[in-house]
């Protein structure tokens, strides 16, 4: 009798702990499981949304980061061929019969105003070889000299031109770049490269140049103004500086806002929408740099 109130008893606890399990428990209804896939949508959609937005604007940043960087290299190129076109040759060397024992801040020193050509070697005119170019291509030259260097047995040059030339051995006394836009790439040449000249930079839109002139007539003041090649190769001696601009193009199209555009070399705003085929979707930037030629004043 004990036991079967005992299994009584405790069939009866069980049944408790299960009916309060039971009421512990709760489902979703239909309407709830679909407004939390709603929302959970609405949170992929919202973070899909952010990824592509950071994605696209890290592409921008990245490829203005690019146009900037081949600019600043193509216009230092450039600049470092510019600024000493027109350079002459200082002749430190004691002339014939001249007192050996003259102090050497006594020393009579000469320019040398031009180096004939030899046999095949390229020579030097200023005039004529120191500033040459349209308004789309450029000629930069200086006078090439050797002199001793220190740990090196024999005379070297020192000065390079746009592509690292010549070589030490090249009888040239004309140092030479040429810069020129062929298709959609700048490209450089001079000594030894000057049939076959290489890239530079690419993608490149507008390669547009204009001269400083300074004239002076008499006792009157000089007067600056800005010409073009033609104007400019009456007499290249009196242009002091070159104005170069660069329009260069990215590399993968993308949506731009619309009315998107630059200024062009031209000083007029053109609309990205109305680029050729190649071109149209991707970003465009100018440059424009003026660079001085230290030596013209010597000419």
């Amino acid at each position: 009798m004990l036991d079967q109130r005992h299994s009584a008893w405790a069939f009866d606890l069980i049944g408790t702990r299960r009916r309060a399990m039971d009421r512990g428990q709760h489902g979703f209804s239909l309407v709830e499981l679909m407004v939390g896939l709603a929302l959970g949508l609405l949170v992929v959609a919202a973070a899909s949304v952010a990824l592509l937005t950071s994605r696209s604007l890290a592409g921008t940043v990245s490829e203005a980061s690019h146009l900037q960087q081949q600019a600043s290299y193509a216009l230092r190129v450039i600049g470092q061929q510019l600024r000493p076109s027109g350079s002459l040759y200082l002749n430190l060397q004691l002339p014939a019969g001249a007192d050996p024992t003259l102090s050497a801040a006594l020393t009579p020193a000469a320019f040398e105003t031009a180096a004939p050509a030899v046999g095949s070697a390229r020579g030097y005119a200023p005039r004529a070889d120191a500033l040459r170019g349209s308004d789309s291509s450029l000629a930069a030259g200086l006078r090439r000299y050797k002199q001793p260097v220190f740990a090196q047995a024999g005379l070297a040059a020192q000065a390079r031109n746009c592509l690292g030339g010549p070589v030490d051995a090249s009888p040239d006394l004309r140092l030479e770049s040429r810069f020129s836009l062929r298709g959609q790439v700048l490209r450089c040449g001079g000594n030894d490269t000057a049939a076959s000249p290489q890239p530079l930079v690419d993608n490149v839109a507008a390669f547009r140049l204009r001269y400083l002139r300074m004239q002076a007539a008499g006792a009157a003041q000089p007067q600056l103004q800005y010409v073009n090649a033609q104007q400019a190769s009456g007499d290249w001696s009196q242009v002091v500086a070159v104005e170069v601009c660069l329009v260069l193009f990215g590399r993968q199209a993308g949506p731009l806002p619309a009315g998107s555009g630059y200024t062009g070399c031209d000083g007029e705003w053109v609309e990205l929408a109305d680029l050729p085929g190649a071109r149209q979707g991707r970003m465009h930037r100018s440059f424009r740099n003026l660079f001085q030629l230290r030596s013209q004043g010597s000419l």
